[in-house]
């Protein structure tokens, strides 16, 4: 009896596609992990032009590389930095173009500080070391000021309080109110364009923003950086009446004089020198945190409805292709900087080139070596005539002490016979021989009247 054996079919195999296996990991991922809190420490971080935000979360043994988009950026109350340790809100995804996972961050707070709180001391920081809070840089309130200008709610208590303190102290003071938001995210902007519609109407001599006590986000939009420098840069002086009197902000410190609160404002810009003791508290600050309290509820149970899957591919999509573009943006700047700083290097070396054999800088130093040889030709010249010079000189003067004529000149005389001989005896001469005598002036001729043996000359 025999037995019949099959052999085994290998197991069927499933090919991927790169993107395939990319697209399935990431639906994986996102669908485990949609809604993750992660604490860490910021590092590696860089703002794209896009406004989107990229950084690496790590702790001591692990990192993830993160990405905040730009608009939950911009809903940030603070500034990421590196260093910075916090706690990050988002999901896990994978970047599908380089097959790499990394965290999509929704929102972001510090650990240990409030974010509104370290977004104060970041501004405060930057604006201190540029010199904006200087006493220096602080100008005096008007004496007697005929108008002032009040930016602030038109509806809310803080007018009132300041047009009460003003009618009764100082009745012929004018007030303009300019009707701004003093809370929520427009209220800076808001702010910032009533100081700047003062500056411009020239009707008020100076300008008071007011707004009641609150927590620190209720005064948030006077801790802006942008409303801070339109107070700087306001050529009307700015009283700062926000907040009760252990309330500071940011416009506070850079405005020209704080007010412990908008009453204390209007005290002092009637002349008052005390300062209110009572802080008036707001009944709308109720209402306004009530509302901010609800509004919160409700983006909490937004945030925990899920969206259409439609909605969430393309906002996916959209995302992947701005970070494709903003991963290629930064290679083409490194790339044109790269590129750029080789061109100035062979520029530089070509510069350097031209330089030693150009013909006119080898002209220059010729010319000037020859003007430093003539220089010195002509002053050896000038030194070798001058030895030459007192050389012959000595040479006269000893040649002169040497020759006969120097005896002449003290009354002596040569006396030569008709052939040019010195005559130095009277022996030997003839009668009626012809001699010519020479003295140190001339010369003359005489002839011998006696014979030599008498000795005597004509």
């Amino acid at each position: 009896m025999g037995f019949l054996f099959e052999a085994p079919q290998p197991p069927q195999r499933h090919i991927w596609k790169v993107s395939e296996l990319a697209a399935e990991l990431r639906a994986q991922v996102e669908g485990e992990f949609s809604d993750l809190w992660i604490e860490g420490e910021i590092s590696d971080l860089r703002k794209a032009a896009s406004g989107h935000i990229y950084f690496t979360i790590k702790d001591e043994t692990a990192q993830f590389s993160a990405v905040l988009f730009r608009r939950q950026a911009s809903l940030l109350r603070f500034r990421p930095e590196d260093g910075l340790h916090i706690l990050l809100r988002g999901k896990l995804s994978v970047y599908e173009q380089r097959g790499q996972v990394q965290l999509i961050a929704e929102h972001l707070e510090p650990v240990g500080a409030g974010s509104l709180q370290l977004a104060f001391e970041q501004v405060k920081q930057k604006l201190q070391d540029e010199g904006l809070f200087d006493a220096e840089r602080k100008r005096a309130l008007p004496l007697f000021p005929k108008c002032v200008g009040v930016v602030t709610s038109p509806s809310g208590a803080v007018i009132r309080d300041i047009i009460n303190v003003v009618t009764r102290r100082h009745a012929a003071l004018e007030l303009l109110v300019y009707p701004a938001i003093v809370q929520g995210e427009s209220a800076a902007a808001s702010v910032a364009a009533g100081i700047a519609y003062f500056n411009q109407s020239r009707e008020v001599d100076l300008i008071v923003i007011a707004r009641g006590g609150g927590s620190l986000e209720d005064l948030a939009p006077f801790n802006s950086e942008s409303l801070a420098r339109v107070i700087a840069n306001s050529e009307l002086p700015v009283v700062s009446a926000v907040g009760h009197e252990t309330d500071f902000t940011i416009a506070d410190f850079v405005s020209d004089l704080r007010a412990p609160t908008p009453s204390a404002a209007a005290e002092l810009i009637t002349g008052a020198q005390h300062r209110v003791e009572e802080r008036i508290e707001l009944l709308s600050q109720r209402l306004h945190r009530a509302a901010r309290y609800a509004v919160m509820q409700g983006r909490e149970r937004f945030a925990r409805l899920s969206v259409e899957a439609a909605l969430t591919r393309m906002q996916s999509g959209i995302r992947q292709r701005q970070q494709r573009l903003d991963e290629l943006a930064f290679r083409m700047e490194t790339s044109w900087q790269r590129r750029a700083q080789t061109s100035m290097q062979r520029l530089q070396q070509l510069s350097a080139s031209l330089m030693r054999h150009d013909v006119s800088h080898q002209l220059r130093f010729t010319r000037n070596r020859l003007e430093t040889l003539s220089t010195a030709m002509l002053r050896a010249q000038s030194l070798d005539m001058t030895t030459r010079r007192n050389r012959i000189e000595s040479l006269e003067r000893q040649l002169l002490s040497l020759s006969p004529l120097g005896v002449l000149q003290r009354g002596y005389a040569l006396v030569y016979d008709q052939q040019g001989n010195l005559l130095r005896s009277t022996a030997g001469l003839q009668q009626g021989q012809q001699l010519t005598t020479r003295l140190s002036d001339g010369s003359f001729e005489s002839r011998v009247s006696t014979s030599s043996t008498e000795r005597n000359d004509s």
